[in-house]
């Protein structure tokens, strides 16, 4: 089991807290958590860019112009895509871009993550963050006081309007549920700022 310093509201350690080695020492391949972090961002794009053909754009019927002694190209319909406000040849029509890989790959690579923050010292366990006031102005004063910068990812085990509120106005600053801890959060955000209570749900997830 890796120890790691449990701090206050106000920066003071106060504790001691274990992490189990299984999880939060554990030595993984980057291409799993590029293959991990790839199928994320993949799941999160829309797919709705949509463009119309030459069936589905307005206009058509009859012929532009007789085929014959007009001196001018032929042409069967002004819904063609040579002309101006014609339909699209091979344009973007609405897709699903979602797929997945093995649940034991995708919680190997959680682990690797959470693993390479807490040997890097990008790891802060926090006894509690609960706020009483949806202050802005607050939080700025307690994130300064544990030392971190404002661009980071708090993880927090139950849903606090306060605490939501209290961030929203701020940059940079990601809060999730530990429940909702993915490889791509974890990677991208420099301090990971996690509450005691949501490193319990992690290994309930993990476990």
């Amino acid at each position: 089991m890796a120890e790691i310093d449990l701090y206050n509201s106000k920066g003071k350690v106060i504790d001691k807290v274990l992490l189990p080695d299984e999880i939060f020492k554990v030595k993984v391949k980057v291409s799993v958590l590029n293959e991990v972090v790839k199928m994320h961002l993949a799941n999160c794009r829309m797919g709705t860019a949509c463009t119309k053909t030459k069936g589905e754009v307005s206009g058509g019927g009859s012929r532009p112009w007789r085929q014959k002694g007009t001196g001018r190209a032929r042409a069967g319909s002004n819904r063609s895509p040579l002309w101006r406000h014609g339909g699209v040849t091979f344009g973007p029509r609405p897709r699903n871009f979602k797929y997945s890989i093995p649940k034991k790959k995708k919680k190997l690579a959680l682990k690797g993550a959470l693993s390479n923050k807490f040997e890097a010292g990008e790891l802060l366990v926090v006894d509690t963050l609960e706020l009483k006031e949806p202050k802005t102005r607050i939080m700025s004063k307690l994130l300064d006081g544990l030392k971190v910068q404002k661009t980071s990812l708090i993880v927090i085990a139950k849903i606090d309007k306060l605490l939501l509120r209290a961030t929203n106005n701020i940059p940079g600053l990601k809060v999730i549920l530990g429940k909702d801890l993915n490889v791509y959060d974890v990677l991208k955000y420099k301090k990971i700022i996690i509450t005691k209570e949501a490193v319990s749900m992690v290994k309930e997830v993990l476990g």
